[in-house]
């Protein structure tokens, strides 16, 4: 049995974590599946590689509104699939060969691993390795909800070659649904959270008959209950969405799926080409036998950790999607960099941060967040107030003709300082970032407003005037900008 310094199982964030400073040291790298991990082969990289030539599509169909008249010709959909994964999949080729190939102290188990006994794991290759330090990085995957007909054909995720890609089935979940050959005349979508939301704008932009099924009555329902509110009757005038509806059925016919569904007590049919699967991601947890190692998982199987990502189980560690419900790729990197600073200093640990994450869903409109929501501080008891700032009472706004996006903030009324930020409209995930500072670094809102200058006519000044309308007790302690 062969003994290692580390072992880390996940090759996405988790990989990162091997700096130089671990040269001197023997890793196991664990990887059952494509290299690189979610993100960038099936998640945030390649799906915002699809939505930025949607909305160019998308804004061809509205520039009329400003009077200009434009056509949409065609959407080569192999084309820009292809140019996509013609760049993603050599990034996850050469990363694997790096990192088994180039690295002399990395030993890289192309299998699914499991644990036997503590820091002991059967590594899937007919090798049983022990380690000092174990990282658990193990991601999350597609749920498929247990609906007669929805079914998934056993296969490799992420196919890569075309006789592959002809036999998959009519179901796709996002790890599948980049990857087909032809673009669909008619889309169900079951589902409606971000990457229900991301994929209709994807295929509805690109000229598919998009129809959303969801079994809740709003769409993208964790956030704002006004951002959500504003989402789901925008998605109403672009696609088909029929909310409070269940798939009871799905039978698979000649020219494409048949869904079952009811609604308000009334039974009636779906017919698609295809059909994506958008009902959520879970842990990896349950396919790598914690119990035989100590790890504790919770009731919606995340692995237990700490504030320094330290699981139940010593010297084993976990970060990402295995272990936290954001499922986002920028805290799944910051978690990598606590675990990595805390194994090369264990006498001087760091917590991880995981108050006010911020996330954006690229659909149209944008929708960003941070914080918290205004159901969430209800909830928790607390005192805050709120401002609202639409995009349409700004120049920049006027110049888009915009008169439905909108900021909203809530804020500590007593020290002023910023409790949550939401916004829904366009370049939603960049404008949110002054206000992601802000709560980091604990400036109230008015310092933030009145302490810079803020680009005139930019759209920005829709955040510094839903700042200005907040009404707090703390006045602004900076020279105004």
């Amino acid at each position: 049995m062969d003994h290692f310094d580390l072992a880390i199982i996940g090759s996405g964030s988790g990989n990162s974590i091997l700096s130089e400073e671990f040269a001197d040291l023997r890793v196991a790298l664990m990887e059952k599946g494509t290299f690189g991990g979610t993100c960038l082969n099936v998640g945030c990289i390649p799906t915002k590689m699809f939505v930025y030539p949607a909305d160019l599509a998308y804004g061809v169909a509205v520039a009329h509104q400003l009077g200009v008249d434009a056509s949409l010709d065609k959407v080569h959909w192999a084309a820009i699939r292809d140019r996509i994964f013609q760049r993603i999949d050599p990034i996850s080729v050469a990363g694997r060969h790096w990192r088994a190939e180039q690295n002399p102290n990395v030993t890289l188990f192309d299998a699914h691993a499991r644990f036997t006994a503590p820091k002991t794991i059967d590594t899937g290759t007919g090798e049983t390795i022990t380690a000092d330090q174990i990282v658990i990085a193990a991601g999350s995957r597609a749920v498929i909800p247990p609906i007669p007909g929805l079914s998934m054909a056993a296969g490799r995720e992420g196919p890569n070659t075309h006789a592959e890609r002809q036999h998959l089935p009519r179901v796709h979940t996002s790890d599948t649904i980049m990857r087909i050959d032809e673009l669909p005349d008619r889309l169900v979508i079951i589902g409606g959270g971000f990457v229900a939301a991301e994929f209709a704008h994807i295929f509805g932009s690109f000229g598919s008959r998009v129809t959303v099924l969801n079994r809740s009555s709003a769409l993208l329902r964790a956030e704002d209950h006004d951002i959500s509110a504003r989402f789901t009757e925008q998605a109403g005038q672009r696609w088909d969405v029929r909310l409070d509806t269940a798939v009871t059925r799905v039978e698979e016919r000649d020219d494409g799926l048949r869904l079952h569904v009811e609604s308000g007590g009334k039974q009636s049919t779906v017919d698609a080409d295809i059909a994506l699967v958008a009902t959520g991601r879970r842990s990896n947890s349950d396919g790598l036998d914690l119990d035989r190692t100590g790890v504790h998982v919770d009731a919606a199987g995340l692995v237990v950790v700490d504030d320094y990502q330290r699981t139940t189980a010593d010297g084993i560690w976990a970060l990402g999607d295995v272990s936290n419900r954001y499922q986002l790729k920028h805290l799944s990197n910051h978690e990598a960099r606590v675990v990595q600073h805390n194994l090369l200093h264990p006498d001087d640990l760091v917590r991880a941060d995981h108050r006010n994450v911020p996330s954006a869903v690229f659909t149209s409109p944008q929708v960003a967040s941070a914080g918290l929501t205004e159901q969430e501080a209800q909830a928790q008891g607390l005192r805050y107030v709120t401002a609202r700032h639409s995009y349409g009472d700004t120049a920049y706004g006027w110049a888009m003709e915009d008169t439905t996006s909108f900021a909203k903030v809530l804020a500590d009324p007593a020290t002023g300082l910023l409790l949550g930020a939401h916004l829904i409209g366009p370049q939603a995930s960049n404008l949110i970032q002054p206000l992601v500072q802000a709560m980091r670094f604990g400036q109230t809102a008015h310092d933030l407003a009145r302490g810079q200058f803020w680009i005139h006519p930019a759209l920005s000044e829709v955040v510094e005037n839903v700042l200005l309308g907040l009404g707090t007790d703390v006045p602004s302690t900076t020279t105004p900008g």
